[in-house]
């Protein structure tokens, strides 16, 4: 009779479980109606209309668990009328009492370490490209497109017009939004989107969502939204034309060159205009990117150069369509590329003529993108003209993967700015991408040839990825083949140049080169995630990842094999050890450490580097980043450590020192390399923003510092002020006695102030 008990009562919770987890999975659905009354965007939800509609409730937990409703309560209501979508939330609080955690009332903030509420919308129902939208309790907004599935992230680079308020009651705060048609891509006469609400509540450190998303996946992946029921087929927008005008003034001195003070006035301006919905021209006449952040500078003891990402508006929008062909490390077109060019005195920045790009949906299954773009001569560099143009399209296939090709042309021009045909060079490639409906499975097949004058053999490359995540499996496939003919002129592929240094018996010096040789890499990779039941531990990681390079021959050039242990706490920190097992072939002589010391031999290096890092808890005012290296390295050792420490001082500052120390002892000599950077980034209002960033990097010589004030004095209009110093400092090996303040010498220094007017047609 027990026994019997026992299987009853088993077979009835089991049941219970199975429907809990059937209703958690289910997909949500929820109705927009169309409205004639006028909302108010205040935050105070107190319009009727509010009451009238259905709510999106029962918010699933994504983080620290993904198996249950959210602990606090969230409630979502959403209509529209002929110009808005409109959004209403309320976020319960169980802990009302304590502060809000934000970073700032700064723009584009990261969402994971905000108190926040977002929205994720797929307008085209294709689980692949859509918008986000956000704000936290102090009412700052962040906006972003999601690409690829939103496997990555969401890209906050993007801006864009649309308004919201935030307010308090009593056991929460609100949110309301209203988000124009005009902000969005969209095709007319549809009746169903897909969308997504979340919430980040870091008081209790729980992160939330209305449709169900595994916590191995990021919260704002598309394939996991819910259905958006429009109660009639929906009217194009109309006519979306924006002028962004912009006039900037500026004043410098280049003390290196020993020239007098430079004063320039310029203008220019950018312009938006919606061909269709869905498809959008962007023109820039003569555009200046004085006020874009600077750089994050590192500390780089590879033989390869560094990727740095796009931060200019222009070539940001729809940018997945150019940028995303390839691999990080094989990319046929890097848009920093324009408007960059290398010369005998080191980079130059060559003025940009115009732009324009046609990016965007023909239809729900075909995306586009043309862009053309025109530099201009450079005399006191001797550089010429050039004009870059990029073809590309994705045709979706199945449920969210697509076929896509791409083509990039660099055409130069002669000293005269005639066009002579004889100076291009040119990519064509295609590829596919792969995603599974559950998102479990995701991978990349492409073929890219280069073509110019020179034609060299092995002009192509070819590569796969395959990846499988599950609740506790990640595994990676990678294969990448690049031929030493294969010419990206306007593409990013670091490791098809080897580097090359030689002494030069004239000058006694040594000369430095590259050269180009096929290579094919395998980066294969295989964890395994376990989730404890434990009020400390949140998840173990356990894994092992290869990256091989080998010659055209298949004979091993660069190999790292890295067993790795991640710990996830359940408070946001997190503690990771490493051990790479190296071999590195040296093909010539080398200075790995670029800081000018006798360089290596070309041989073979077996060395073996063991690494840990911990960060603390996100959450708190105060917080910290450490991390060491420590082992062989090459023919000698190295020593190294890292720490990053921040303090917020909510909602106006943080402040934040990174400091990175490279000691290396190798059989040519030792040296230590230094890099500083201090910032403090100050938030008056919504409006107004201050942020100041220094960087003292003893392996580039160089000071650096960089303020900017920003007054955004309507949406997306701004004025900024900006001021940039650079110091040369001595060789890092060069000075014993002396402190570093007696070799400091100005380079150049510069104040610019920019006044930017968005224009809506």
């Amino acid at each position: 009779m027990k026994f019997f008990l026992s299987v009853v009562l088993l077979f009835i919770f089991s049941n219970i479980q199975i429907g809990n987890a059937q209703t958690l999975l289910a997909e949500r659905n929820i109705s927009i109606k169309k409205i004639t009354d006028k909302i108010e965007i205040d935050g105070k939800l107190g319009d009727k209309i509010w009451l009238e509609l259905p709510l999106a409730k029962d918010f699933i937990q994504n983080f620290p668990y993904d198996t249950s409703y959210s602990t606090t309560k969230t409630e979502v209501k959403i209509c529209y009328d002929e110009k808005n979508i409109y959004v209403a939330a309320w976020m319960f609080d169980t802990l009302p009492n304590l502060p809000y955690i934000i970073q700032s009332f700064k723009r584009d903030w990261s969402y994971p370490l905000s108190d926040a509420f977002a929205v994720s919308i797929d307008p085209f129902n294709d689980k692949t490209n859509g918008f986000s939208f956000a704000v936290n309790p102090l009412g700052a907004q962040r906006e972003g497109l999601i690409a690829f599935g939103g496997g990555f992230g969401v890209s906050t680079d993007w801006d864009n017009k649309w308004t919201s308020e935030v307010g308090k009651f009593e056991h929460g705060w609100t949110a309301e939004f209203a988000i124009p048609f005009k902000t969005l891509r969209f095709k007319g006469g549809e009746k169903t989107w897909r969308i997504n609400f979340h919430r980040n509540n870091l008081k209790i450190n729980e992160s939330s969502c209305w449709s169900y998303v595994p916590r191995v996946f990021n919260i704002s992946s598309l394939v996991f939204t819910g259905k958006l029921n429009w109660d009639e087929p929906l009217k194009n927008p109309g006519l979306n034309f924006s002028i962004i005008p912009y006039a900037i003034g500026s004043t410098s001195k280049n003390y290196s060159e020993k020239k007098s003070v430079e004063n320039k006035l310029n203008s220019g301006f950018d312009a938006k205009l919606s061909i269709t919905p869905s498809l959008n021209l962007d023109v820039t006449i003569n555009p200046d990117f004085a006020q874009v952040e600077v750089d994050r500078q590192v500390i780089n003891l590879t033989r390869f150069s560094i990727f740095f990402p796009e931060r200019r508006q222009f070539f940001i929008e729809n940018s997945d369509l150019f940028a995303n062909f390839g691999f990080r490390q094989i990319r046929p077109f890097f848009s920093r590329k324009i408007g960059l060019e290398q010369s005998v005195q080191g980079n130059v920045n060559m003025p940009i003529i115009a732009g324009a790009r046609i990016s965007g949906k023909i239809n729900n299954k075909l995306r586009v993108g043309l862009m053309n773009v025109q530099t201009n001569n450079y005399k006191d560099f001797n550089l010429n003209a050039t004009n870059f143009s990029v073809l590309s399209f994705q045709r979706q296939v199945f449920k969210a993967s697509n076929i896509a090709a791409i083509f990039v042309n660099r055409e130069g021009f002669d000293a005269n700015n005639n066009l002579t045909f004889k100076n291009y060079n040119r990519v064509a490639g295609l590829e596919f991408n792969e995603q599974s409906a559950d998102k479990k499975w995701m991978g990349k097949m492409f073929y890219m040839r280069s073509f110019s004058p020179t034609q060299q053999d092995n002009s192509y490359t070819h590569a796969s990825w395959l990846t499988f995540t599950s609740i506790n499996w990640s595994m990676d496939w990678n294969h990448e083949f690049v031929g030493k003919g294969f010419d990206a002129q306007t593409g990013f592929v670091p490791h098809l140049e080897v580097s090359k240094q030689l002494f030069d018996t004239t000058s006694k010096s040594y000369n430095f080169s590259t050269i180009k040789m096929s290579y094919w890499r395998l980066e294969p990779h295989i964890s395994y995630k376990y989730y404890p039941a434990s009020k400390i531990i949140n998840k173990l990681q356990f894994g092992l990842y290869g990256s091989m390079y080998f010659d055209s021959s298949f004979q091993a050039n660069d190999v790292q094999v890295d067993p790795f242990i991640d710990i996830a706490f359940q408070n946001s920190a997190s503690l990771s050890f490493s051990y790479s097992n190296n071999y590195t072939k040296l093909y010539f002589p080398l200075d790995i450490s670029g800081t000018g010391l006798t360089p290596l031999p070309a041989a073979d290096y077996n060395y073996a580097l063991y690494s840990a890092e911990f960060e603390s808890n996100k959450r708190k005012p105060f917080y910290f980043n450490l991390g060491c290296i420590a082992g062989n390295f090459f023919n000698g050792e190295r020593f190294s450590y890292r720490a990053a420490i921040s303090y917020r001082h909510q909602p106006w500052g943080t402040y934040s020192l990174s400091i990175t120390r490279e000691h290396l002892t190798v059989s040519n000599g030792q040296t230590n390399l230094l890099l500083i950077g201090p910032q403090a980034e100050l938030s008056f209002s919504r409006k107004v923003f201050f942020s100041t960033f220094v960087q003292y990097n003893t392996q580039a010589e160089n000071i650096n510092i960089n303020s900017r004030l920003q007054w955004r004095f309507k949406p997306m209009s701004d004025l900024f002020i900006v001021y940039t110093d650079n110091y040369q400092t001595p060789p890092t090996n060069s000075y014993k006695d002396l402190s570093m303040f007696d070799y400091l010498k100005v380079k150049n220094r510069a104040l610019v102030i920019k006044f930017i007017y968005w224009f809506n047609g």
